[in-house]
């Protein structure tokens, strides 16, 4: 058997079933209610049953190792009908889970981890204002050991690969390569980067939100490397995806601020994606990303994921305009 496969297989399982719910609200609650969290981003219930069923399968097949998630199950003890609502929508995926094995679910991507060691970590919905829009967005599950990505699972269900109908499922394990599953019948096959090596002829992709990150500085960027082609905006580790299926030749992220440090759960599955495809990803002075210093990657400033053969000339334009 195939290392890693047990986890590949029940990664993939769950994020299915998350992915089906999330497909469910999008298309039967019309002007999905968006509640506020304290840092004033959206998360919907589909964020919270998203979390519950994906955290509480992988709980169960491998109770040993943490999971670190972007919800807790706060909002949902204090606020009754909300929570009716995400259980419903839960126990049509998962119909033997409990009220209270719901909340104890979602609040176990809130529990400590050894970020040294060996752990999953999952963003219910990357992209949520992508979901609310009707566009992209991604379910985001990865597997890290000793700090590097080992799998990676990217769910969008919006996503048409090569006339998908159901949207498109990536996912990658060290040292195998990059897949896309076509959603609606199960079909993988490999994927990989462009392989462009004139920039002119290249397209990058960035945040759909200019307040996601700076697309002034991105411009620039873009027009030092000579690429000619508008923007490719998306929402979502959907901008990996692009990347590794050849959509796309870069990935530029520079947050706003320079004091901002990514979440882990926004990068993980993607930057294995990307580098399983063939790519490569780092931040912009070159360093590989570090998942072993917590829930943000402290030690890294800015996200690059290219094809490979423009990593090196990019990063040199990005010392010179940043």
């Amino acid at each position: 058997m195939m290392e890693y496969q047990r986890e590949l297989d029940v990664a993939i399982a769950a994020v299915q079933k998350a992915a089906g719910l999330c497909t469910k609200v999008q298309k039967t609650l019309v002007g999905v209610e968006a509640i506020e969290k304290k840092d004033r981003s959206p998360v919907t219930i589909a964020d919270l049953g998203s979390q519950a069923l994906i955290c509480a399968d992988i709980g169960s097949a491998f109770p040993e190792t943490a999971i670190v998630g972007e919800e807790d199950a706060e909002m949902l003890r204090a606020n009754e009908a909300v929570s009716s609502q995400v259980y419903d929508l839960v126990k049509e995926f998962h119909v033997e889970m409990s009220r209270d094995d719901m909340l104890s679910a979602i609040d176990a991507g809130a529990c400590e981890a050894d970020f040294t060691g060996r752990y999953w970590t999952v963003d219910p919905i990357d992209g949520t204002k992508g979901f609310l829009r009707g566009e992209q967005y991604a379910i985001a599950l990865a597997l890290v050991e000793d700090g590097e990505v080992v799998l990676g699972i990217l769910g969008c269900p919006n996503y048409a690969l090569g006339g998908a109908t159901a949207g498109t499922l990536f996912y990658a394990v060290k040292g195998r390569g990059a897949f896309a599953r076509d959603s609606a019948t199960g079909e993988s096959r490999k994927i990989s980067v462009d392989g462009l090596s004139d920039p002119s002829k290249a397209r990058f992709c960035e945040s759909v939100e200019a307040a996601h990150a700076s697309h002034d500085e991105h411009a620039m960027i873009s027009a030092q490397l000579g690429i000619t082609q508008e923007p490719y905006r998306i929402d979502s580790q959907a901008k990996y995806a692009s990347v590794a299926c050849g959509a796309a030749s870069l990935y530029l992220r520079l947050p706003r601020s320079k004091e901002y440090r990514e979440k882990i759960w926004d990068h993980a599955a993607g930057a294995i994606v990307v580098s399983e495809a063939g790519g490569r990803v780092s931040d912009f002075s070159g360093k590989p990303l570090d998942f072993s210093l917590g829930r943000k990657l402290v030690d890294n400033q800015g996200i690059l994921a290219t094809n490979g053969c423009l990593h090196d000339r990019t990063l040199e334009v990005i010392a010179e305009v940043v």
